[in-house]
């Protein structure tokens, strides 16, 4: 049992550091073609499509070392270390992006959403546009973005295992009952 377990361990960090890198071979190219503020719709829809890949891939293979058994506890920890382990490695990386590559990243960013409200809210008082801008500039740093990074990492990472759980589930008391 006990090489049961550092197997399932060893495939969270593998999968996970594999997520990682990819997530942040796809930022990469995103700033690559100018678009790190805004980026394309098809970035976004792989940003959620590949970790679905990832975790699905690592489960499956926690439960073909169990020999064809997966609990949906097993299922949950496995995406969960999986998002966990990918989350870390990218923020690594988008720390010293922020810091080294691009420090002018949270005011420019800031600016590209003044940008949006004001086009898209002309009616919008200059009080208003104010009181925006100083909620978001609360929320631009590294500390509440690494916090935001993690949480939704493990929400998206409890739903996706959570499914693929009761997808792919099966125990003893499902064989035996039949």
């Amino acid at each position: 049992m006990e090489k049961q377990k550092s197997s399932a361990k060893q495939i969270m960090i593998n999968y996970g550091l594999l997520l990682g890198l990819v997530s942040i071979l796809i930022s990469v190219a995103n700033y690559a073609f100018g678009n790190i503020y805004k980026p394309h719709w098809i970035v976004t829809v792989i940003g959620f499509i590949i970790p679905v890949g990832f975790i699905v891939m690592g489960i499956k293979k926690v439960k073909e070392q169990n020999n064809g058994y997966l609990k949906l506890g097993e299922a949950i920890k496995t995406a969960l270390g999986i998002v966990l382990i990918s989350a870390i490695i990218f923020l690594i990386y988008f720390i010293l992006f922020t810091n080294f590559i691009e420090p002018e990243f949270y005011t420019r960013s800031l600016e590209f959403k003044k940008q949006i409200m004001l086009d898209n809210y002309p009616n919008m008082s200059d009080e208003q546009l104010e009181n925006a801008m100083k909620m978001q500039e609360k929320f631009s740093n590294n500390m509440t973005t690494s916090a935001f990074i993690i949480i939704f990492n493990l929400v998206y990472g409890l739903i996706i295992g959570l499914i693929t759980g009761l997808i792919m589930k099966k125990t003893d008391e499902e064989i035996t009952s039949i």
